[in-house]
């Protein structure tokens, strides 16, 4: 039989390493998710942003800066599976448009990722040479992430302009939450996300502890946790992260580069590749215009929903919610939004901070 060499292996080994606990803490999320969906926890906090006292588009963007402050704090990932349903219940709890705030929710998750390094994985995998801390990470890309949530937010009042009008029906009365399983669930593993630097195993346990605690159906959970998408993408991003170890023209390639050029080609490579595959390709060493490299990894993906896991996880959530995401719309958006946004988040870093990309 034929025996390949332990080091032709390593490269593929190394890859694996590096991506395993962003799927692990992804598949935990989504179980926590499930708990929390059957204990009405987004239909309580859907229903408490509908009773705010302001018009339509106000209470869009105030959905939005929600959405961009839990993609900050937790990651983008958690923002798109918790509040996608709760921006759902509170257009629907108003009579309002879905469609705002169904593309809200994904876009504003992918635009916020640049706060801190746990709000997009790509972060880690991009920065994994120089153990930077947060309050360092923020320091540098503040006026990056500041100018995409800002960009965001104002490209989608401008493209929904004609869905805020006043609502049809009166505002739905309060839903009640049971406070069990799921919000004990999402409090842990929230905790255990902020506090801790490796959290995938811990919150996959939460995951799986809620669903035996409340006795939920097999087939309920493997709904929403897609093994054959999830299975994929680990695939693609170990295969192309070995490649990238093993070849190296790609990161190279990108190093010898303009600072816009690489955000372009990053923000390219995330809608063909998705861009945690992206990213393992890319840093197979620590990239010379890492900052610039994130900005099209992390803003990217609202180009296409092949961009970023986060709008893969969006389709499975809102269709479960009787919604009707279009790949062909989200794209209509993001050809637009998606250029804007890089355009405003890299002239921010040059004109406050040129140094730091």
């Amino acid at each position: 039989m034929l025996q390949l060499p332990i080091n032709h292996l390593t490269p593929l080994a190394n890859a694996a390493a590096q991506i395993w606990p962003a799927f692990v803490l992804v598949t935990g999320l989504l179980l926590v998710g499930v708990v929390a969906e059957q204990d009405g926890l987004f239909h309580a906090a859907g229903s408490l942003l509908a009773r705010l006292p302001v018009g339509s588009r106000t209470i869009f963007a105030i959905a939005l800066v929600v959405v961009a402050l839990v993609t900050a704090v937790l990651n983008l990932d958690t923002s798109v599976f918790f509040l996608t349903p709760v921006l759902l219940h509170l257009a629907r709890a108003r009579a309002l448009d879905e469609a705002p705030f169904l593309y809200g929710a994904v876009f504003m998750s992918n635009a916020a990722s640049l706060v801190l390094p746990g709000s997009n994985l790509t972060n880690l995998i991009v920065l994994h040479g120089e153990h930077t801390s947060g309050a360092v990470f923020f320091g540098r890309m503040w006026p990056a992430a500041f100018a995409s949530v800002l960009t965001t937010i104002a490209v989608l009042l401008v493209a929904f302009r004609r869905s805020f009008g006043e609502p049809a029906a009166p505002v739905a009365e309060p839903h009640e939450a049971r406070i069990g399983a799921g919000a004990v669930a999402v409090l842990v593993s929230a905790a255990f996300v902020l506090a801790l630097s490796s959290p995938a195993l811990p919150v996959l346990l939460v995951g799986i502890a809620a669903i035996v605690a409340t006795q939920t159906a097999r087939t309920r959970a493997l709904a929403a946790v897609d093994v054959r998408i999830l299975g994929l993408l680990f695939i693609l991003a170990t295969a192309l992260g070995g490649l990238g170890r093993w070849w190296g023209g790609a990161d190279a390639f990108f190093d010898s580069l303009a600072r816009w050029q690489v955000s372009g080609l990053a923000a390219a490579a995330a809608v063909g590749f998705n861009n945690l595959p992206a990213a393992v390709l890319l840093t197979p060493d620590p990239p010379l215009h890492a900052r610039a490299l994130l900005l099209g990894l992390n803003i990217g993906p609202n180009l296409a929903v092949t961009g970023s896991l986060s709008a893969l996880l969006w389709l499975r959530v809102a269709r479960s919610l009787g919604a009707h995401p279009s790949a062909k719309t989200y794209s209509r958006i993001g050809v637009v939004l998606a250029p804007l946004t890089l355009a405003a988040a890299l002239a921010a870093l040059w004109l406050v901070a040129p140094g730091r990309l």
